[in-house]
């Protein structure tokens, strides 16, 4: 009998996250579920009830740097190690020129972004000496092509995209396997400040589903869907200037 897999999920309250959650649980994950208020969330102690020695509930926000270094000693501890971390914390604000918020850009730069730079140079030596491990990030289809409006959150996906990039060869040298999921429209909280008709618009559930079958069954780098959406924005990325921002000055109100 193979032995369980010991996950951390960040980002798991709501949404993809808490659909994830349960996918793991169902699966027979040991799961730990952080977010900013995990140990107050009713969804999430409702399944801390029904999985009381298969889910460790770790308050943790990842805008506060003073929290990383402890948090991330006490999630390895769990279980004594982890085989896969994935994170899926997010922040998104809807924004054109006549409501920029340099506040609203910094949230959204260090929930989508710098958070994870500061969790995988604290995970990183765990991880290497344990020999193997996966780290997912999630990240967006958003990150191929910038859309009017939607910039301060697609900047710092494209940047954790080219990050993962960057660093994914020498992760794999130590038998770490970086993944990141690219994925469209999903009906959440967060896309609800949306004021426009999102195309291939996904349920949460479906979501998780899709991230979690390719977790399990593709060690590809990227996981990307859906299939429509993606490769407009694929071909948007690189059709001459002049052309993909005529396209995309459409979409303004």
């Amino acid at each position: 009998m193979e032995p369980k897999k010991r996950i951390w999920i960040i980002g798991a309250s709501t949404g993809i996250g808490l659909e994830f959650v349960k996918l793991c649980l169902q699966n027979d994950y040991l799961v730990i579920a952080s977010s900013r208020n995990a140990t107050n969330t009713d969804a999430l102690l409702k399944l801390l009830i029904h999985y009381p020695k298969r889910i460790m509930l770790l308050n943790f926000d990842v805008s506060n740097k003073d929290e990383t270094k402890d948090t991330v000693s006490t999630a390895w501890n769990v279980y004594d190690g982890l085989d896969i971390w994935f994170y899926n914390a997010g922040a998104y604000e809807v924004m054109g020129i006549n409501s920029w918020d340099s506040s609203k850009f910094e949230q959204m730069n260090e929930v989508n972004y710098l958070g994870i730079v500061r969790l995988m140079t604290e995970l990183l030596p765990y991880f290497k000496n344990s020999g193997k491990g996966r780290w997912v990030w999630n990240a967006s289809l958003s990150s191929y092509f910038g859309l009017p409006q939607g910039g301060g959150y697609s900047a710092p996906k494209a940047a954790l995209v080219n990050l993962a990039q960057s660093i994914q060869p020498e992760l794999d040298l130590l038998n770490i396997k970086l993944q990141i999921i690219n994925h469209g429209f999903v009906k959440t909280k967060l896309t609800a400040k949306n004021g426009f008709k999102m195309p291939q618009l996904m349920q949460a559930n479906f979501t998780a589903k899709k991230i979690f079958e390719g977790i399990e069954n593709s060690n590809s780098f990227e996981i990307r869907f859906p299939f429509l959406l993606s490769l407009f924005l694929r071909i948007l990325r690189f059709l001459p200037y002049k052309i993909s921002l005529s396209l995309t000055k459409k979409t303004l109100p």
